[in-house]
């Protein structure tokens, strides 16, 4: 069975592992009935429409 000759430092260990907790921004695009930003493919948060069809009621301030 294989075992490795030598221990493997944590730097080389975590190097190997450091790409695995980036993370990424979520990616916005215009509504295109308020022209707020929002998330692909989500309701809008600021007029409760998605795909051109009011689904939630927003309450206005």
């Amino acid at each position: 069975m294989a075992v490795p000759k030598r221990k493997h430092s944590k730097a080389r260990r975590d190097k190997r592992r450091s790409n695995v907790w980036k993370m990424e921004a979520p990616q916005l695009v215009r509504c295109p009935q308020c022209n707020e930003y929002k998330r692909l493919h989500r309701v809008c948060p600021n007029c409760g429409y998605y795909r051109g069809r009011q689904v939630v009621a927003v309450k206005e301030a």
